[in-house]
């Protein structure tokens, strides 16, 4: 099951060349997944309330294959890889059209409010499943 998001580049999005900030590549995709998560009927500020749960990036390994540019309708794709006790595995893109722009495998962990690692709820890993 693919998650599609679908953005606009803005002027503030662009460096000098009239290209997209590479940073900004990880903010649309971060978008992207809080989207998904929401879609999911995952609640994260009440999930933080009640289990003490929270979702942090452990590791992006990002790949800048093509430029977006000022004003291009974007498509960022979410795909879930995998999941562990306290992993989620995704596979996201930025896209024009067909071209892929931007493509990223990131590792989503669960942490508890200390930042201590932690194992996902079991409601969030029949959602996954």
């Amino acid at each position: 099951m693919t998650h599609r998001f679908s953005l606009r580049v803005y002027y503030e999005d662009t460096d000098l060349a009239g290209i997209v900030y590479y940073a900004n590549y990880l903010k649309f995709i971060e978008r992207a997944r809080t989207e998904w998560v929401r879609g999911l009927g995952v609640d994260q500020k009440a999930l933080k309330e009640s289990e003490g749960i929270v979702f942090a990036v452990r590791r992006v390994e990002a790949d800048y294959l093509s430029p977006a540019r000022f004003d291009d309708d974007l498509v960022v794709e979410t795909t879930l890889e995998a999941v562990t006790g306290a992993r989620i595995i995704l596979h996201q893109e930025v896209k024009r059209g067909e071209e892929v722009l931007f493509a990223a495998q990131v590792t989503v962990v669960a942490l508890s409010e200390t930042g201590h690692p932690a194992r996902l709820p079991a409601s969030i890993r029949l959602l996954l499943h």
